[in-house]
């Protein structure tokens, strides 16, 4: 029980401690401060900037989607790798994927810190936002002479910040004990799980309370602060998950699920609920204007490139202003603060699939045949990605041939990665590494050392994803698309060259393509694991992956290629001994032994 009161309390003793240090959260700096034992409440609260070193500590322990100094999650390995979009070949001692996923090896028993798991409960950062926002939210009208309106706006922000911890464990291990006040040490340490549909209400509660005090968006001096929209956006996105048929069905997802871990019964309410979510969104947008999916710039001819388009695309996740960015968490001002995310892809025979590869249509919206034939020098005759460029003005790597969302989130044989030279995901590049299913994460990676030349960020929520969000949530209550739902999903694929969906779809088919849509928008953003996961997709778990064996004609800087379909390594055993239990994670077992309340998982 000690570890649990330490999680809860630590910083709350003596009234709570932060240093007297300036603690920006704009684009000037997000640094830590240090926790002492000098301050008192009133001294931590004696002025709207002090208090704002209590705010900026539920900011900073937000969770971060890239692999960083921040924490140690999958032994600082990419969640995308335990879908069917990526493999890792990292296989170092803490690595979670090839340690506890491919092999199955994951239990309930592990006490030793934090190991290579997507989220071990009790031992995450998740508290430590919670347990600041309720000292700010406890606190903050002792403030003297303090700007009322201030006050109420940065109470909102500490509410969001709440609501993102208890959304983030939600994702991972349904209901969770849900706090109420800031803990005091002494007090008896009883907090029971919470249900399911609880966890769900009470994330939903602080958006709906936290929305009105909150300005739609703010400035640039202001950039990274929580907004209506950020709180609008997660509830829908929350409303959006629950809903989903794993949760919300008839049908127990696990022999042994129960109230903390779905609804155990279906109600069409609950996506009325998240139209309903979605109409709010969407009437903000309407009235206040701000967000946008950036759009590709024309060239010199007024002719929209196929690179304009992939890098209108980068912009939206990577850069920290851009009208796109809902909700950004950052850590650092350093650009290299990414460079642990980097180096997990550049220090070993990781890379993207060809089950994701093929699924990107070309630049026409076609579909990417399921049969195409790779036995050819394909780029010369078939060009599967990229086509000689006739006026010889691209010299490497050519045009690209397909939905341009495809190079920015992988690095295909023969485009040019990290360094701005041809990425080494063919077989013979001088750099080659083995493992490797030939293609290379681009995502975060890009192309030149220069493109990451500006402050990193952790683009958790955009404007993207509300349109797709809004469009699902029409579909499944409307019992098929609308045509606003058409409209949302079309907004996306339009900014980056591609036709709208066929009209007359049924709603299964809708959903399928929206899901599809999904996947080629939202590589390594930490999104197909949670679709799934919340729709149940047992074939994206159990079907073997494969890989591109590409045999350049040079060692470096290759145009032309041989390839041949190849099995992805290493196997994992999902294929043959699939178990729904890996839905959720399992509580480990000296956490449910401390007797507070915290109940296990379904089959662990």
């Amino acid at each position: 029980m000690k570890k649990f009161v330490k999680i809860f309390s630590i910083a709350l003793l003596g009234a709570g401690m932060i240093a007297c240090e300036s603690l920006e959260l704009g684009d000037a700096g997000l640094s830590k401060a240090p926790e002492t034992s000098g301050a008192t409440l009133d001294t931590l609260f004696a002025t709207l900037k002090d208090s704002d070193k209590v705010l900026a500590e539920a900011y900073y322990y937000l969770p971060y989607g890239l692999v960083s100094k921040f924490d140690s999650k999958m032994g600082g390995d990419f969640l995308e790798a335990i879908t069917d979009h990526f493999i890792s070949n990292k296989h170092s001692d803490d690595d979670g994927p090839n340690n506890l996923y491919y092999t199955g090896a994951l239990n309930a028993s592990m006490t030793t810190g934090k190991g290579g798991e997507t989220y071990r409960f009790g031992s995450e950062k998740d508290y430590h936002v919670i347990r600041y926002a309720w000292l700010y939210l406890e606190n903050a009208d002792r403030i003297p002479n303090a700007d009322p309106a201030q006050v109420a706006r940065k109470k909102a922000e500490a509410k969001v910040c709440m609501a993102i911890a208890y959304a983030h464990m939600l994702r991972y291990v349904g209901g969770v004990p849900i706090l109420d006040h800031a803990v005091q040490a002494d007090e008896e340490m009883k907090y029971p799980r919470n249900t399911f549909a609880e966890t769900v209400d009470y994330i939903v509660n602080l958006c709906d309370e936290a929305a009105p005090a909150l300005p739609w968006y703010v400035s640039t001096e202001e950039s990274g602060r929580m907004t209506r929209a950020a709180a609008l956006g997660l509830k829908l996105r929350i409303l959006c998950f629950a809903a989903s048929p794993t949760f919300n069905s008839d049908k127990l997802w696990h022999p042994q699920a129960d109230e903390y871990t779905c609804y155990t019964n279906y109600d069409k309410k609950r996506w009325e609920r998240a139209k309903a979510a979605a109409d709010e969104f969407m009437t903000q947008q309407m009235s206040n204007g701000y967000y946008a999916l950036v759009q590709a710039v024309p060239d010199a001819n007024g002719e929209i490139t196929p690179r304009a388009y992939r890098l209108a695309y980068r912009k939206g996740y990577f850069e920290r202003g851009s009208s796109e960015v809902i909700i950004s968490i950052r850590k650092s001002n350093d650009p290299g603060y990414h460079d642990r995310h980097i180096d997990v892809q550049d220090d070993y025979g990781c890379g993207a699939t060809l089950n994701w590869v093929n699924k990107f249509p070309w630049a026409d919206g076609t579909p990417f045949p399921e049969d195409f034939d790779w036995s050819h020098k394909a780029n010369w005759t078939n060009y599967p990605f990229f086509k000689p460029d006739p006026t010889g003005a691209i010299k490497i790597p050519g045009i690209e041939t397909r939905d341009p969302r495809l190079y920015e989130n992988i690095c295909v044989p023969g485009d040019v990665w990290r360094d701005g030279t041809v990425g080494r995901a063919y077989d013979n590049h001088a750099n080659h590494q083995d493992g490797c299913p030939g293609f290379l994460m681009m995502k975060y990676v890009l192309q030149q050392n220069s493109d990451r030349n500006m402050p990193p960020h952790w683009c958790m929520m955009r404007f993207a994803e509300v349109l797709m969000n809004a469009a699902e949530a029409y579909n499944e209550a409307d019992g098929g698309p609308s045509v606003k739902a058409y409209a949302w999903v079309n907004a996306v694929r339009e900014r980056v060259g591609l036709p709208g969906l066929k009209e007359g779809m049924t709603q299964d088919e809708f959903r399928k393509a929206l899901l599809l849509e999904r996947e080629l928008e939202f590589g390594f953003e930490e999104f197909r694991w949670f679709d799934m996961v919340r729709y149940g997709l047992t074939e994206a778990f159990t079907t073997p992956l494969k890989g591109l064996t590409s045999i350049g004609d040079k060692q470096r800087e290759a145009t032309v290629f041989d390839f041949e379909v190849k099995d992805a390594y290493p196997p994992r055993v999902w294929y043959t001994t699939w178990d729904t239990k890996w839905y959720l994670a399992p509580i480990p077992a000296n956490e449910i032994n401390k007797g507070y309340g915290m109940t296990q998982n379904p089959g662990w």
